[in-house]
């Protein structure tokens, strides 16, 4: 038992951290690593392999992942915004190698094999992104000669181009939107907001006549056409699921499924432990996004606030497209759901998000002595 008089470091994180969050995360964790025993067995039974091949390999991605949040949630701020900019650093040029070195898997260059091991940069790109820009966001009020939001925009047009290059157009929106919310949290002014919104119009509907399979996506999912496949078995997985499921093990539609273990996990749940299970899932995202937000409505220190309201949208959006998808609410997109889907670079990526919120939300006394910055629109701004 760790003692609230004890001094040590361990003693102080666990006195400090946000508890409620903490189990929150290893909740879903937990039902991740549950449901690969129902998604992934039937998977590797159609590519050849042994039955619980993706159940080991999700357990093995697991102990990094667990030990990944834990350590981060260790930082303070200041090491938080280092680690998120040497990561995001890393990232950046590993995704230009993955344009020219990477593996093309359906059309895209979004992977990079490092000693062996498959690595998708921009997982691991999006939490250090919305860390660096809540810092940017942040030093453009508190140092007025230092143009952070141009550096942000800067930023951002640099990792949006590098994920059409790829293609890889959802994890674009899901960028853009997260960029956006935080930009507006940040004082943008209603100007900045008519043209970003406007630019965003134009650049989906561009994607929509340049990339073929975004065409044949949208097109599926508004007038039926084309291959719909997997999204027409996740909506009868979920309708057979019916309140309470099929049992564990079983689910029967899910052995069709191609990516169960993976984009249509949420499906599975569904089949197999029914919709009451599924809203369980659904309140345990919810609850991380709206604690957030409100843990970041309370800070003081700008950055921070933008940081953990960022962090925390960036968990709720992924979840919500994830889940829209399978419940064909939106068009099909090949995205995970945040710590529960089989795949090491989400998980990792995932873990390390949960960590930054962990490591600024943690309790420092010293912290509500810190003056409050109030931001000002950048029309004000521009017109000084």
């Amino acid at each position: 038992m760790v003692s609230r008089v004890e001094r040590g470091p361990v003693a102080d994180w666990f006195w400090t951290i946000d508890r409620l969050f903490l189990a929150a995360f290893i909740g879903l964790m937990g039902i991740g690593l549950m449901l690969s025993f129902a998604a992934s067995p039937a998977v590797a039974e159609r590519l050849g392999l042994d039955s619980f091949h993706f159940v080991e390999r999700h357990g093995f991605y697991l102990l990094p992942a667990v030990a990944a949040m834990v350590g981060v949630s260790f930082l303070n701020p200041r090491q938080v915004r280092r680690g998120a900019l040497l990561l995001l650093l890393a990232s950046i040029v590993m995704m230009i190698m993955a344009l020219f070195f990477g593996v093309e898997i359906k059309g895209s260059r979004r992977w990079i094999s490092i000693l062996g091991v498959s690595i998708q940069p921009s997982e691991f790109m999006k939490p250090a992104f919305v860390v660096i820009c809540a810092w940017l966001f942040s030093e453009r009020s508190r140092h007025p000669e230092i143009p952070g939001n141009l550096f942000a925009i800067i930023l951002f047009g640099i990792v949006v181009a590098l994920l059409v290059a790829q293609p890889d157009l959802g994890q674009t929106m899901l960028t853009a939107a997260v960029w956006g919310g935080m930009f507006f949290m940040a004082g943008m002014s209603w100007f900045w907001i008519a043209l970003l919104g406007g630019l965003a119009i134009a650049g989906f509907i561009s994607s929509y006549f340049m990339f073929p399979h975004v065409a044949e996506r949208i097109n599926g999912f508004l007038f039926g056409e084309g291959d719909s496949f997997q999204v027409d078995t996740a909506r009868e997985a979920i309708i057979r699921g019916d309140w309470l499921g099929q049992g564990p093990g079983e689910g029967t539609i899910k052995r069709i499924l191609p990516d169960s273990h993976t984009d249509f996990v949420f499906s599975v749940a569904a089949e197999e432990f029914g919709i009451i299970f599924c809203m369980v899932m659904v309140l345990l995202f919810g609850f991380v996004v709206i604690r957030g937000l409100l843990r970041a409505g309370r800070e003081q220190d700008d950055f921070t606030r933008l940081a953990v309201a960022g962090l925390s949208l960036l968990i709720g959006f992924q979840s919500f497209i994830n889940i829209g998808v399978n419940l064909e609410l939106l068009p099909a997109k090949g995205m995970t759901l945040p710590l529960i889907s089989y795949g090491g670079s989400s998980m990792i990526a995932v873990s390390i998000t949960a960590g930054f919120v962990l490591a600024l939300t943690r309790r420092r006394p010293e912290s509500r002595a810190q003056p409050r910055t109030v931001y000002r629109p950048m029309s004000s701004v521009a017109a000084e």
